[in-house]
């Protein structure tokens, strides 16, 4: 015996009452015209997630709630497993359930509360939500009992479904840690399949411990897992939807596209019955491919959703900007990407040339602004006002301070006209800079940081390498110029510049970077593990804390690692610790 769920993966509108009630009841008929038996949605379907302060919003949770009843009530005898907030009725801020709609025949017929509320990395649900404490209703299917948790209800430690019968159902205690699954429960009240509602953000690996988490619960308790997840691009979050059934014994026998909208269909076999064959299994990306992805879909959702065609894209013929530019290419067209190369005293020929071989090899638009003239008008204004104040232009360090105010200014003429263009014709402008550079502020405020989405502020330095030769090696030809890859890599904001002279090789700043960032290792710890040179690990660790008052002033970007800036990492800008 098996039971035909539908999967139904979206890109869902955050906000979008009445657009995302029209995508549901679309997705619904879609998959009962396949023969689902029951359709499976992500969660917080109705609202899209994560909604965060919009649910303070009493209005727009009993926007949800009228949505909602639009959407029970286009279901006919096929239930459909709907995700939204649910007023408690409690008064003060944190009053909603993150619940699931068990919805058929024209109504709501039961609700299930989410029990276990994340509250780490990106996760705040702790800040609108109360948990639930009733592992039912259980849903049935045909005859078939079905349980239905909420994302973070399925993580936990797993426990053999003859030991959830010898206690009744009980929680109990695996490896010194109590599990508190409802799924547990759901099981020893008869459950023969449970289903998951997802809104799973995107991470290198995420998939694989997803996988994992579903396999082990399914094979210890004995039930097949269904496991639906939306896709897309939510500011600085990017789903990659990868839903997928595990068999009772936890084989993998469904798993849809990644980054991919897509409603399908599969037969669930119950406990001992074999799988059928003939069901959606996508195949898991290339690593590369994966993070390719993300960031072209982060990509063209942010534009898109905000109402945007066209993106400009300072190109200046080096690495970064070459990845940005190939990504948006990607995301939105080639034909609604605009290079502008604004070149200084300093530029290089090279890097002229390769700017406009990368905008030729990407058929995107291609324009020169040349910033000589403004660098020298503000040059020049900028030296009277220093020439009122007490510098002594001879000493070492004022002229260290006249230098670093000559680059910097020159990235704020480039923010300024790219921000101009902005204006003039309505496109949005990205940003270049890489999470390795992003983190020791190896950035101009209010210059390179100045745009409205950053592409790869959360990919490191090397990883954009890999990533480009990646993309070069995808059989439509090369789009990334050789010698953007191959050049050392350079500001050029003063003569024969190289990132080298201002920070150590990028083999040993990213593995610093990312465990100062990501592992959150002291200066001391990372000593111990990498064996780096005392002053230049107590230098990387002094740079990152003294930018945060950048990172907080620059734009989003989409998150791939375990940490990024923004949601996930959350530090004081005046801070002494050290």
């Amino acid at each position: 015996m098996s039971v035909r769920v539908g999967l139904a993966q979206l890109n869902l509108r955050l906000g979008d009452l009445a657009g995302n009630a029209e995508m549901i009841v679309d997705a619904y008929d879609e998959a009962v015209g396949a023969g689902a038996q029951v359709v499976v949605f992500s969660e917080l379907t109705v609202t899209g997630y994560p909604p965060e302060d919009l649910l303070l919003k009493p209005a727009f949770v009993e926007g949800a709630a009228l949505a909602l009843e639009r959407i029970a009530g286009h279901t006919g005898d096929v239930p459909a497993v709907v995700g939204f907030p649910e007023d408690s009725g409690a008064g003060g801020p944190v009053r909603l359930w993150n619940s699931a709609a068990l919805c058929w025949g024209g109504t709501v017929r039961g609700v299930f509360r989410k029990h276990l509320l994340p509250n780490y990395a990106v996760f705040d649900e702790q800040r609108y939500f109360v948990p639930g404490t009733e592992a039912g209703p259980l849903l049935t299917v045909d005859g078939v009992a079905v349980g239905v948790s909420v994302c973070e209800d399925l993580w936990g430690p797993p426990r053999t479904a003859d030991a959830a019968a010898e206690d009744g159902g009980l929680p109990s205690i695996v490896g010194g840690e109590a599990d508190t699954s409802p799924a547990l429960a759901q099981v020893a009240m008869g459950a023969q399949l449970l289903v998951n509602l997802n809104g799973s953000p995107y991470r290198r690996g995420k998939q694989a411990d997803r996988e994992a988490v579903a396999r082990t619960r399914a094979a210890a308790l004995g039930v097949p897992v269904v496991y639906v997840n939306q896709v897309g691009g939510q500011d600085e979050l990017v789903f990659d939807g990868s839903s997928f059934v595990t068999d009772a014994g936890g084989q993998v026998i469904c798993r849809l596209p990644a980054f991919a909208e897509q409603v399908a269909v599969c037969d669930v076999p119950l406990t001992g019955e074999a799988a059928v064959a003939g069901g959606v299994l996508a195949a898991s990306p290339d690593p590369l491919e994966e993070v390719w992805q993300a960031l072209v879909v982060a990509t063209r959702d942010y534009v898109r959703k905000n109402g945007f065609a066209d993106v400009a894209v300072g190109l200046s013929g080096g690495i970064d900007s070459s990845a940005v530019a190939a990504i948006a290419a990607d995301a939105l067209g080639p034909e609604h990407v605009h290079g502008v190369s604004m070149p200084s005293r300093y530029s290089s020929e090279g890097s002229q040339t390769d700017a406009a071989q990368l905008a030729a090899n990407l058929g995107i638009d291609f324009r020169t602004v040349p910033i000589e003239p403004a660098h020298m008008a503000l040059g020049g204004m900028l030296e009277g006002a220093a020439d009122a104040g007490p510098v002594d232009a001879g000493s070492a360090r004022d002229s260290a301070a006249a230098d670093l105010t000559d680059q910097n200014l020159q990235s704020r003429i480039r923010g300024v006209l790219l921000m101009a263009l902005s204006n003039r014709f309505g496109w949005l402008v990205l940003t270049t800079g890489n999470k390795t550079e992003t983190s020791v502020g190896y950035t101009t405020l209010y210059g390179d940081t100045a745009g409205a989405y950053a592409v790869i502020r959360d990919v490191p330095k090397l990883l954009v390498y890999e990533l480009c030769r990646w993309r070069n090696r995808q059989g439509d030809g090369e789009r990334i110029p050789q010698a953007c890859i191959d050049k050392p890599p350079s500001a050029e904001l003063r003569p024969d510049q190289r990132d080298d002279q201002s920070l150590p090789p990028y083999e040993l700043l990213d593995p610093l970077v990312e465990a100062y960032v990501e592992g959150d290792l002291s200066a001391a710890e990372m000593l111990d593990q990498y064996g780096a040179d005392p002053d230049v690990v107590h230098r990387i660790t002094g740079l990152v804390d003294i930018a945060e008052y950048k990172r907080r002033q620059s734009p989003p970007g989409p998150r791939i690692t375990a940490k990024s800036f923004g949601k996930d990492r959350r530090m004081p800008i005046t801070n002494f610790y050290r």
